[in-house]
């Protein structure tokens, strides 16, 4: 892959593929394809193939998905299953009928199970039952591993899948219902500043343990994935480093200004205890995150005071 490649950032208005998008548009890549959701539906299979045969990208970096956080997996369940299922089939066995040379499939620690060994290795995955939570979104993303190691395997083709821990950062989701952790927190805290609320609450006990990645820096891993891996093993990209979700919740209200008090419901669940990813595989090739904690979630709240607010 170089500046001149035909490269399709599939997904490219989401977290992850506007990060990638970003990325490639500063390394100078010129030859950039992207679509919306209007102008192409990825659940549609005959406009997939149609849109691989006219553009003919050489490298395809798959983002696009269903995704939300724990509200929205267990209330939306057949959504997340079949849509995430329709659009990693057509992308994937497009890609392969009309020969695109690689292709980067973005899955989800969520893939790994449950009570999984701490920290979670590549090889841990089908080794014991997911967080019921979940698990449809789960199972989505396991079949797209199966497929990408499949047509490797059947059709000699170069689909590598990548496994980023938890993710946030700018054009994230802050839907109440519909968001991950870190934004939804964001959101809460902001609106309870500006309000004068004397409290938030976060569902679950707190005591849950989080990883979090800047989306920027798994942008940099998914280019320096797709220039220098080819294995057919699924490849964790974390940031290392953990904290309770207390913690967490704590860290973004110092950050956004809320002196309010923290309520924890412990009649909603908790999801899964303790998250962390071993990302030795990528760090021995010779990437690692850069960005803090603290940075990252102090631009990620600018970036929400400028855009969503």
């Amino acid at each position: 892959m170089n500046l001149s490649s035909r490269i399709y950032v599939a997904g490219h208005r989401g977290l992850v593929g506007s990060a990638i998008t970003r990325a490639l548009l500063k390394e100078g890549c010129r030859n950039l394809v992207t679509r919306t959701h209007k102008e192409l539906d990825l659940t549609r299979q005959s406009k997939v193939e149609k849109f691989f045969r006219d553009e003919k990208p050489e490298y395809v970096f798959m983002a696009a998905a269903r995704v939300g956080g724990i509200i929205a997996n267990n209330t939306y369940r057949a959504d997340f299953i079949r849509e995430n299922l329709e659009v990693q089939t057509n992308i994937i066995d497009s890609a392969w009928r009309t020969g695109v040379k690689k292709l980067l499939f973005l899955g989800s620690t969520c893939v790994y199970p449950r009570e999984c060994p701490q920290p979670m290795k590549e090889e841990y995955l089908l080794t014991g039952p997911l967080e019921p939570t979940n698990e449809p979104y789960a199972v989505a993303k396991i079949a797209g591993i199966v497929m990408c190691q499949s047509y490797n395997r059947q059709y000699g083709t170069n689909f590598i899948s990548v496994m980023p821990t938890n993710l946030y950062g700018p054009e994230d989701n802050f839907d109440p219902v519909t968001s991950h952790f870190l934004p939804a927190i964001i959101l809460k805290a902001h609106e309870a500043k500006t309000r004068n609320k004397k409290e938030i609450v976060v569902w679950g006990t707190g005591r849950p343990r989080r990883e979090f990645l800047h989306v920027d820096d798994l942008a940099a891993a998914c280019l320096f994935l797709m220039k220098r891996y080819d294995r057919n093993e699924i490849i964790n990209v974390g940031a290392g480093k953990e904290a309770t979700i207390k913690e967490l919740a704590e860290l973004v209200c110092d950050v956004v200004g809320f002196r309010g008090r923290i309520v924890f419901d412990r009649t909603k669940p908790d999801g899964m205890p303790r998250k962390l990813v071993d990302s030795s595989r990528i760090n021995q090739l010779g990437w690692k995150a850069k960005i803090s904690l603290q940075e990252g979630i102090a631009s990620t709240y600018e970036w929400f005071l400028k855009h969503r607010a």
